[in-house]
């Protein structure tokens, strides 16, 4: 599995630099090349900062492959039934924690973000540390995993929303998915898996009727 997931992110993150390098016959290889490091980096050193930089650059590849192929109607239906599958595979099933579980565990790897955070009660107590203290003192982080299509959705939506809507109407919706995600974050319990596309689905889909009206 591991080297089918380093094939896949070879590839988004070929496809993302490509569309940033000047256009010729050696920009796809070019792309590859500069993509190989960031991969091998992402799959076999374990860095926080460095995997979750690689996830950002990997979906914008993946997007493009999507946007073209979408227009309004197929990006609703799209969104709501990720959604709903989403309810389904994390609050009925449970297979999004046991994919989750497996590819941090037995494989190694993970396709989503890491997002550190602390509570209230240990910033309180960093704040009244002494810098000699915080050196020696190991401090707990806790760890929320945010999904690979919590993020690659709302990047679809914005890509289709700007080739046939406009700029103004992209922004929106990059807002609304914030806003809903931003709300499960602040709302959810600790130590909970939580469907984020149902919140995020909705941000996006208000931002749209705004978009409608006012664009």
């Amino acid at each position: 599995m591991k080297i089918w997931f380093f094939l896949v992110v070879w590839i988004a993150l070929g496809l993302s630099l490509n569309s940033i390098i000047p256009i010729n016959k050696f920009s796809t290889l070019i792309a590859l090349i500069l993509a190989l490091p960031l991969v091998i980096s992402k799959v076999y050193q374990k860095n926080m900062i460095m995997h979750n930089v690689t996830e950002l650059l990997i979906y914008p590849g993946i997007a493009a492959v999507f946007v073209p192929i979408l227009n309004i109607a197929t990006l609703i239906g799209f969104l709501i039934l990720i959604s709903v599958y989403d309810i389904w595979a994390v609050w009925k099933s449970g297979l999004m924690q046991k994919m989750a579980k497996y590819q941090i565990k037995e494989v190694g790897i993970f396709s989503g973000f890491f997002i550190p955070y602390m509570s209230k009660t240990m910033r309180a107590k960093i704040k009244k540390m002494k810098k000699s203290e915080l050196k020696k003192k190991k401090i707990k982080v806790n760890i929320a995993l945010l999904g690979g299509g919590d993020v690659v959705f709302p990047i679809i939506t914005s890509g289709v929303l700007m080739a046939l809507w406009g700029l103004g109407p992209a922004l929106l919706s990059i807002l609304g998915a914030t806003l809903g995600l931003s709300y499960l974050f602040f709302m959810g319990k600790k130590k909970k898996f939580y469907p984020a596309m149902p919140f995020i689905t909705a941000g996006i889909l208000i931002s749209m009727i705004i978009s409608y009206f006012i664009f």
